[in-house]
């Protein structure tokens, strides 16, 4: 028993093989999906393809080591599979970041933002899950809201007022539409596995995973409805599948393993994909033009949203927790309720107060990367302005 039940455990594993099939989802997903999500520019298509193989290469690395030392055992840290899974969730919210500032920032920006993101992923995610107990498997706060208000800290830091002008630079292109194909097909195929990931194999995955294809189904159904309505040219975009896609499995990323009924999943995943809808046609333009936050990823409508959204669905159901409802699989989701430690609506308050401590760390740790990777030997020069596609491409 030297691995401790918090579900990023890296500390030593009886069976270090046992989570490999989780490993090999989640890495494939951060990879393809997160991979061809990021290559919908036409300037920056192939470049931002090794952009994210850049990261997802350091990211894993120094995830392992930042979230080691938080759960170290006598000074050691204990490498298995579960914790490459944990590494995994991490990169991705350093990938959502990227999209963010995709196009704005060069290779040595990027590998700066991931060097000082990855740590307060790994602080944030320790004080949700082990000291405040807060349940959040699937990463609704710590992957996607932490991810996505990050990044959008670091664009408006790095905002120059000139930047509108160079608009033609991130077009897209008909190649990036295939991009944004396959990166939708590849996110269906693998992401009820990583959102399932460090779930309890034995009783919570199987919900997990059904209750997050239900959200990515309905999801999609209605952004198929609603978005001939909101957007004038009447015609479905792969990108808005793909948007649709990320929103119905960020709003389950902390309550699909609580979800007991396929209904409230289909739900879930309706109001995510409305939101994220609404928020591309209404809110984003505000936030550029006012705030000078440029999304270029739209992060903020198809990850932030979504993931608060979530937030507010697992506080609630946090609240309904019974045992009746729940059965054996209380001590899974809610341990410290099962045990008498906690009582529902603690639970609930606990899961409530995760959501401004994470805004709060992704917004500060944000404002600071971002302020730090204005440093002008950080920037490219004007000269090398032009030449940033090649220099992307070839990184």
């Amino acid at each position: 028993h030297l691995c401790s039940p918090q579900p990023n455990c890296s500390q030593r594993d009886p069976s270090p093989t046992v989570g490999s099939p989780r490993f090999r989802d989640a890495h494939l997903r951060a990879l393809l999906g997160f991979g061809f999500l990021l290559a919908f520019l036409s300037r920056y298509g192939v470049g931002s393809v090794a952009i994210t193989i850049l990261i997802v290469a350091f990211s894993t690395q120094w995830s392992i080591l930042a979230q080691g030392i938080f759960y170290s055992l006598h000074g050691k840290i204990y490498v298995g599979a579960q914790s490459m899974v944990s590494a995994d969730f991490c990169t991705a919210a350093v990938l959502i970041s990227t999209g963010a500032v995709l196009g704005r920032v060069n290779p040595i920006q990027t590998l700066l933002m991931t060097l000082l993101e990855v740590p307060l992923l790994a602080c944030n995610e320790f004080l949700l899950r082990s000291l405040l107990g807060v349940s959040d498997s699937g990463g609704s706060l710590t992957v996607h809201a932490f991810g996505a208000y990050f990044g959008l800290m670091v664009s408006r830091a790095v905002h120059q007022p000139r930047e509108h002008r160079r608009k033609e630079q991130r077009d897209a292109g008909q190649q990036p539409e295939v991009f944004a194909v396959v990166g939708t097909i590849c996110l269906w195929i693998f992401w009820p596995s990583f959102a399932s990931a460090t779930t309890a194999p034995d009783s919570s995955e199987p919900w997990a995973v059904l209750n997050l294809y239900f959200s990515l189904a309905a999801s999609t159904l209605a952004t198929i409805i609603l978005s001939p309505i909101l957007y004038e040219e009447g015609t479905l975009r792969a990108a808005q599948l793909q948007d649709a896609t990320l929103a119905g499995a960020a709003v389950m990323g902390m309550a699909a393993e609580m979800l007991p009924t396929p209904f409230g999943a289909l739900v879930a995943g309706f109001l995510g994909s409305q939101l994220s809808l609404l928020g591309s046609r209404f809110l984003a333009p505000i936030l550029s033009s006012r705030l000078k936050i440029h999304d270029t990823c739209g992060v903020h409508n198809v990850h932030g949203l979504p993931g608060i959204l979530g937030a507010f669905l697992g506080t609630l159901l946090a609240a309904l927790a019974t045992a009746d409802a729940y059965g054996g699989r209380l001590q899974r989701v809610f341990p410290l309720v099962a045990d008498g430690s906690r009582t529902a609506t603690e639970q609930a308050r606990w899961q409530l107060c995760a959501l401004p401590l994470t805004l709060l760390l992704a917004a500060l740790g944000g404002g600071i990367t971002g302020a730090l990777l204005r440093v002008k030997v950080l920037r490219s020069s004007p000269e090398m302005q032009r030449m940033e596609s090649k220099a992307l491409q070839e990184v």
